[in-house]
């Protein structure tokens, strides 16, 4: 068995202050015995594509790694964990990036993943802060499995998901910046859908509290193989959610539901098109 902690809080607009309360829950995740940490979107930062255009917020980017996964890779070298760490990256001046650094017990970082798909309407502006991704939908080897990252938007394209499914990934931590309480039935619907279709653990992390008129509606929550509810938080106020996963189960359910052996891609030529 594997526990695994998600760690959902609320930021304002203080990024030391923030990181400082994750470190702090990180303690928390620990001494509940969690052995690997999931972090929300962004999680030192407010969730700042859902105010007005500024130029100012591109001053918050950090490279990776940065200050800000430094800091978390000293508690997952400390504690021996792993930790998934999101963060708005620089790449260079001008290139920026909507990312999630996955970081070992070691404390190296073991990958990153940056957001692939990036959304933009009247309420949330992501387009003009990050770039989409261009490291494809990797799995990372790690000492407690195999794990796949998407970001928020991400879990709407079900290729998604199924592309880090078929690379072997057991476990997929997605780490959201969601608001709009009347979205989470459809949020807790998705994801269940995703786990029984790809056969892997989601565990889905999202931030709380209100930022700029915007409720985050927290509810995040962890699903086996078969679509089942292993753990779910509440919508207002900050939590470490702990749950002990089995991942040998995704091998068992895959040779029961055997979706993979009977995909047909060589019909699915219009998906592309």
């Amino acid at each position: 068995m594997t526990r695994l902690a998600l760690i959902q809080m609320h930021c304002g607009d203080d990024p030391a202050a923030n990181l400082e309360r994750a470190l702090s829950l990180i303690d928390e995740a620990t001494a509940e015995g969690a052995q690997i940490i999931a972090l929300q979107e962004l999680f030192n930062l407010p969730y700042f594509p859902n105010r007005e255009r500024d130029e100012r917020f591109l001053d918050l980017a950090e490279p990776i790694p940065g200050p800000a996964t430094d800091a978390v890779a000293e508690k997952a070298h400390r504690h021996g964990l792993l930790i998934m760490a999101p963060v708005y990256e620089r790449e260079i001046a001008g290139v920026y990036y909507n990312s999630a650094a996955l970081i070992g017990p070691d404390g190296d970082i073991i990958g990153k993943f940056r957001k692939m798909h990036i959304p933009h309407s009247r309420h949330i502006i992501e387009k003009f802060y990050f770039k989409p991704g261009n490291l494809g939908f990797p799995v990372f080897e790690t000492p407690l499995g195999k794990i796949g990252i998407l970001i928020c938007y991400d879990r709407h394209f079900p290729e998604a998901a199924r592309a880090l499914g078929l690379a072997g990934a057991e476990l997929v931590l997605i780490p959201v910046a969601s608001p709009r309480l009347q979205a989470r039935e459809v949020f807790m619907k998705e994801l269940m859908a995703m786990a029984i279709a790809n056969q892997v653990f989601i565990a889905a992390v999202n931030r709380v509290g209100e930022e700029n008129g915007d409720p985050f509606y927290g509810s995040s929550l962890i699903c086996d193989p078969r679509g089942n509810i292993v753990a779910q938080a509440g919508s207002e106020d900050d939590e470490v959610l702990v749950a002990d996963i089995d991942l040998a189960e995704v091998a068992e359910i895959r040779n029961s539901w055997l979706f993979y052996r009977d995909r047909r891609p060589d019909a699915y030529g219009a998906l592309i098109r």
